[in-house]
């Protein structure tokens, strides 16, 4: 699984991101993009190549941070400025306000507010955790804001904090100098939702989402703060990132999704094309503990269908509303229907269809992980209307 947690890292398209419509140069957009997409492709192939040959060992001796964790100068991120947000209400150029060609922008004042933590987007081995001046990394979270934040923004203000993330490397190791940089990147996300929950009107409702390591750290928050959010949540969607249904939710209070429409629950996934391959997820999860100490078996590993909002569901191509897709110059995306279908089975979400080429980064196993979002983008944006629809009747 700790490879695949950091794979999301291989959909950003570098410097100019792909979805964005900024006041920038296109021509200087296109080289830098292309140049970005030229290094970042070997380094995938590269990866994917050693992972598949040589295993674990390889990738962990290219990727881990050199040296011993040592925790950074300063009390971390002072999330009542600005510019410690990639997303908040009154900041210019917010990427989650981003939409497809001809598609109305989002209305300034929405009913609800989505916190929004993305993953893991900073690929060095000079530290545990990304500093927060990180130039690279920050564009990478922008682009993750823009291609899957942008899917609740229809509904809610969308909150998106930049945090000292646990860098790639501390994936692939459980040793004491990954738990710390974990712990460090996790005080910052406890920091910044303290400030969201006390800036946001009270009693009205919250969207919780993140992907791979924000879906690790949304899974904490929700088990530590769910007294605040009580009668609030209209879902969380923890995807990317493995969830026992006895281990992880018992811990949170809530319950999984078990029909569209249902608001004040749980929604994950983790998306494998056939012939499926998943033992990296389980060979590094199961067995694993909860925070109660139950055992994390594949067995009760939660899978939404985002096409259908049920835990365990199926739906045909036919049935896809909208799948994020990459112009031929990457420099924005268009939404194209029923191309790709998908059903949970053990524990997995299994695509099929006319899947369209959304780019070389697909892992080993058939592993989809770095467009668990952009499958179904069209789809989580309706999903989301609907508990949203559901928690405003109740």
């Amino acid at each position: 699984m700790s490879a695949k947690a950091g794979a999301a890292l291989f959909f950003l398209r570098g410097a100019c991101p792909p979805f964005a419509r900024r006041l920038t140069a296109p021509s200087m957009c296109a080289r830098r993009f292309l140049m970005v997409i030229f290094v970042l492709t070997l380094l995938v192939v590269a990866a994917a190549f050693a992972l598949f040959q040589w295993g674990h060992q390889v990738i962990v001796s290219q990727s881990v941070p050199r040296g011993q964790f040592e925790a950074p100068a300063g009390n971390g991120p002072d999330y009542s400025a600005s510019e410690q947000w990639i997303a908040r209400p009154g900041i210019a150029d917010d990427p989650s306000w981003w939409r497809p060609d001809g598609e109305p922008r989002p209305l300034a004042t929405r009913p609800a507010h989505a916190f929004y933590i993305h993953p893991t987007t900073y690929l060095q081995r000079d530290h545990w955790n990304a500093p927060l001046d990180d130039a690279e990394s920050r564009q990478r979270a922008e682009l993750f804001v823009q291609s899957q934040a942008s899917a609740f923004s229809d509904v809610a203000a969308v909150w998106a904090p930049r945090y000292r993330q646990a860098a790639f490397g501390a994936f692939l190791l459980s040793n004491e100098d990954a738990q710390k940089a974990l712990e460090l990147a996790y005080r910052d996300l406890t920091a910044a939702f303290g400030r969201f929950l006390a800036t946001i009107p009270e009693g009205e409702p919250i969207i919780l989402a993140g992907h791979s390591q924000g879906a690790l750290h949304l899974l904490r928050l929700l088990g530590e703060h769910g007294p605040q959010l009580r009668g609030r949540l209209v879902a969380a969607y923890v995807v990317g990132w493995p969830v026992s249904t006895a281990a992880d939710l018992p811990a949170t209070g809530l319950p999984a999704c078990e029909r569209a429409g249902q608001s004040g629950c749980v929604l994950s996934w983790q998306s494998f094309a056939e012939p499926a391959n998943p033992s990296i997820v389980l060979d590094a999860w199961d067995g694993t503990r909860g925070p109660d100490g139950t055992e994390r078996r594949r067995r009760d590993m939660l899978c939404v269908n985002p096409l259908t909002g049920s835990i365990g569901g199926a739906a045909p191509a036919q049935s896809n509303p909208g799948t994020l897709v990459p112009t031929a110059d990457m420099s924005d995306a268009r939404v194209v229907s029923g191309r790709v279908g998908a059903r949970c089975e053990n524990g997995f979400l299994l695509i099929d269809g006319d899947i369209p080429n959304l780019g070389p980064f697909v892992l080993p196993g058939n592993n989809y992980h770095v467009y668990d979002y952009v499958l179904f983008w069209e789809a989580i944006r309706r999903d989301v209307q609907r508990r949203l629809s559901e928690w405003q009747r109740r």
